[in-house]
């Protein structure tokens, strides 16, 4: 089920319109850039196992409370996406990705709750 395929909360997604900028703001709030991936305009910043990342999008929401996505961290992103079509969920994502970021690089997928909100299961490949 999954239900039991994640273990917490592994990032909140929040698009930027000035990546500099927004790392300076969460850098005063006491966050760290544990993470740069320039190729993708995208940095993660961490205080207390809380993880931001940010992008540079040429346009966003600018609406307060617009978040992008919320990422649940998953040890089996293969068993999370069988589970999640077994359930039904809504799936944005219609295979698992990878992208080059951390050292190994990271599997995820997508799926769309109620108004729209995306969640995203992602591994990150050790």
């Amino acid at each position: 089920m999954l239900k039991n395929d994640f273990h917490g909360l592994q990032h909140i997604g929040i698009p930027t319109l000035e990546l500099t900028e927004a790392e300076k703001f969460w850098g005063k709030l006491g966050f760290t850039k544990i993470g740069d991936f320039p190729s993708g305009n995208v940095i993660f910043m961490e205080k207390d196992k809380l993880v931001i990342e940010t992008w540079k999008l040429d346009e966003v929401a600018g609406a307060p409370g617009a978040i992008n996505h919320i990422s649940l961290d998953v040890s089996d992103i293969d068993q999370a996406f069988i589970d999640a079509k077994a359930e039904g969920f809504a799936l944005i994502d219609k295979e698992i990705k990878f992208l080059p970021f951390w050292e190994n690089g990271i599997k995820y997928f997508n799926v769309q709750g109620p108004e729209g909100i995306i969640v995203e299961f992602c591994e990150i490949l050790k």
